[in-house]
């Protein structure tokens, strides 16, 4: 199958400490992309570098199915902004912000698909709400509402079950498998290795370099994991940028 995505001897950090060392490797068009890792192992980082929020230290993220604009990216909910002024409407409706631009207006027909968005999320009837008065399972269906919108070839969430109910992390997952089933590239962070196992066919476990990718069964390992668990663990957080040994 093409590659969605390569990532070419990838290194990523901030004031030039590493936080994921040499990543070689692709990303399947259509796959369902598990990453996990301990806390600390890089893997909001690796989201950053696909969406282009930051710049690699070294080596580069090919964006072989779509440029970095048009990757729709949910960050985790710690990032986002709740005090912001908007209601839930116009918040779904930013999803149409790349082709219409920041002023433009939308037509009744993008209205209703708003409108459908919102529902199938289920949260018909607070449109009009403010999404400071949300809770935090409905602030995350509408950024999932949000996301249908943007129609985006690869999609990019964060940590998105994190702190929701049951239920609703059953609705979100069926959204995750809706795209699946459209071939849309999906790539998520995740902590609970129950929902990978169950969901996600497909699993790249890091923990500031690639453990174990491939399979889930096959990389959700007993091994793997302490392996993974101890590598973070014996991270030198003061440590310069790394160079590759011929």
């Amino acid at each position: 199958m093409a590659a969605a995505l390569h990532f070419h001897d990838l290194t990523l950090g901030y004031d030039l400490h590493p936080a994921v060392h040499h990543l070689e490797g692709s990303v399947a068009r259509g796959d369902l992309l598990a990453v996990c890792g301990p806390n600390g192992a890089g893997k909001s980082t690796l989201l950053k570098a696909i969406a282009g929020a930051i710049e690699p230290l070294g080596g580069k993220v090919e964006r072989l199915a779509c440029k970095a604009r048009e990757i729709a990216y949910l960050p985790q909910a710690a990032e986002i902004d709740r005090s912001f002024p908007v209601n839930v409407f116009d918040m779904v409706a930013m999803g149409f912000w790349h082709s219409l631009g920041l002023f433009g207006g939308i037509s009744r027909a993008q209205r209703q698909r708003v409108f459908d968005a919102i529902a199938s999320v289920g949260l018909t009837g607070l449109e009009d709400r403010s999404i400071g008065t949300l809770s935090g399972g409905q602030m995350q269906r509408m950024l999932f509402a949000r996301l249908l919108l943007q129609d985006a070839p690869v999609i990019l969430l964060d940590e998105p079950f994190t702190a929701i109910d049951s239920k609703t992390t059953a609705d979100l997952l069926a959204v995750v498998a809706r795209w699946h089933r459209e071939e849309r590239t999906v790539i998520a962070v995740l902590h609970d290795d129950e929902i990978i196992r169950r969901h996600f066919p497909k699993a790249l476990l890091l923990a500031r370099e690639a453990v174990a990718w491939g399979a889930t069964n096959d990389v959700l390992t007993g091994e793997n994991l302490l392996r993974a668990r101890r590598m973070v663990e014996a991270f030198d957080r003061q440590a310069h940028e790394c160079e590759r040994v011929a």
